[in-house]
């Protein structure tokens, strides 16, 4: 991509999202606007990205992306004519050509506008477009090409006489331009009735000049849906739903009823996991192989090993091992860390705590700021006491302890190894390795009697 540079208009009101938030700065698919075209550009390859914004959403959308792109301010929304003029003019002078596109259209494929730029190179166009055939699309601007089939017009949707819902070529928003001579002609580029600068102007422009202008027609037509409004954004988001489901299905995931799951663009699951209904997988959250996820489970921003199993549980920022088990009904907070083989049971809450391999938390219970080590088994109903009303405090168990059912960990405080409590404890002060504590509250015993640990889950 020598000699290449993209530019994105961002600048536009939005007002139709009726939103205290920037149009570019809306999801689809766990991520913003914004993001998709960025993306697209990065993925091709193009070394210099400007983004045209406005004094209100340049702040917010360079405090996203930062050093991804350079950001170019349009004092005032005066069409994206102008918005180009901008954006042209913040670009260096070894720049030759440009690809341009908007930032509410995140379904645009990257093999299109690599098609877009190869017809615009090999044919030596000043002017080349994306296009959708036989579209019905009364929001956007309708081709109008000659006998030949050369692209001789633009016509903006609201200047369109004939029947808004006939099937037609339409625009998809994504050019490329010849750099000298799209600056040259945005410099003499002259205003509608409204005072605004059209880019789609340039067409009817260089047609009148003689100059070559070429329409590539997209393979899939949905792929030019934008977003005006919040309507089109579920549209959108629905198209763009199944495209990543579908990905994934053919990469050797199961996806049981794709109706009823909802995962996000940068979710990545390894072959042969198995996706149950009704479950929501956000942000980056990392799921291995040999998984079984849901139903009904929610993860966001999580990592998953291999051979886990997620049933009926919301994860929330949490690492899981190889071979973890959890739920059903369990909550795994920010900072949860499950090593190998630990089951977390019914109505577990786990928060900034590390469990070692092997651990056992089957039944209601509470582990907030704690290190529990290998082996350990946590009664039903225990909690960690962590919060004085002021700070956290942290609980500290040794590797193959006995929690007792009920134990309430008065934090900060430790269980040693191979240590135990009694039913009903409320520990608050440090248990030594091998002994026992029991009662209310706890006392120290100086033998611990031989546990039962036949059935270790209680």
């Amino acid at each position: 991509m020598e000699g290449w540079a993209g530019v994105i208009m961002a600048a536009g009101e939005g007002r139709r999202m009726v939103s205290k938030i920037p149009k570019p700065l809306h999801k689809v698919c766990g991520k913003e606007l914004i993001r998709y075209p960025v993306e697209l550009l990065q993925a091709m390859g193009v070394g210099r990205i400007v983004i045209v914004a406005s004094p209100t959403t340049a702040p917010m959308i360079g405090e996203l992306l930062g050093d991804d792109a350079d950001y170019v301010i349009q004092p005032e929304p005066l069409g994206t004519g102008d918005a180009a003029a901008w954006g042209v003019g913040a670009l260096p002078p070894d720049v030759m050509n440009l690809v341009l596109l908007g930032s509410d259209s995140p379904l645009i494929r990257l093999e299109s506008v690599r098609q877009l730029i190869d017809s615009h190179e090999s044919l030596g166009n000043q002017m080349t477009l994306l296009t959708a055939a036989d579209m019905m699309a009364p929001d956007l601007g309708r081709i109008v090409r000659n006998e030949t089939g050369q692209v001789m017009d633009l016509i903006e949707a609201t200047d369109w006489k004939g029947d808004q819902y006939d099937p037609t070529e339409v625009n998809a928003g994504v050019y490329c331009f010849e750099r000298q001579w799209l600056a040259r002609c945005l410099e003499g580029l002259q205003p509608t009735t409204n005072g605004e600068k059209y880019l789609t102007s340039l067409v009817s422009l260089a047609a009148s000049e003689g100059h070559r202008v070429d329409g590539v027609a997209s393979e899939m037509p949905e792929e030019i849906f934008g977003v005006n409004d919040r309507v089109q954004l579920a549209q959108v988001e629905a198209v763009m739903q199944w495209q990543v489901i579908e990905r994934l299905m053919r990469s050797g995931v199961t996806v049981q009823d794709p109706a009823s799951v909802y995962i996000d663009a940068d979710v990545a699951i390894g072959q042969d996991t198995v996706i149950r209904p009704n479950t929501t997988l956000l942000g980056r959250t990392r799921i291995g192989e040999d998984c079984e996820i849901g139903p009904n489970s929610i993860i966001q921003d999580s990592t998953i090993a291999s051979g886990c199993r997620v049933t009926a549980s919301m994860l929330e920022e949490a690492t899981l091992e190889d071979g973890v088990d959890v739920g059903p009904f369990s909550h795994l907070r920010p900072g949860a860390y499950l090593e190998s083989g630990v089951h977390i049971g019914n109505y577990v809450e786990v928060k900034e705590s590390r469990l070692g391999q092997g651990v056992l938390a089957g039944h209601f219970s509470y582990l907030g700021d704690a290190s529990i080590g290998a082996g350990t088994n946590i009664g039903a109903g225990t909690i960690t006491c962590n919060f004085d009303g002021k700070d956290k405090h942290r609980t500290e168990i040794g590797h193959g302890a006995f929690i007792g059912c009920d134990t309430l960990l008065v934090a900060p405080v430790s269980v040693g190894s191979g240590a135990a409590t009694g039913a009903g404890a409320v520990v608050n002060r440090d248990v030594p390795d091998d002994l026992l504590a029991v009662g209310v509250p706890a006392r120290i015993m100086t033998r611990k009697p031989q546990i039962d640990r036949t059935d270790s889950t209680e």
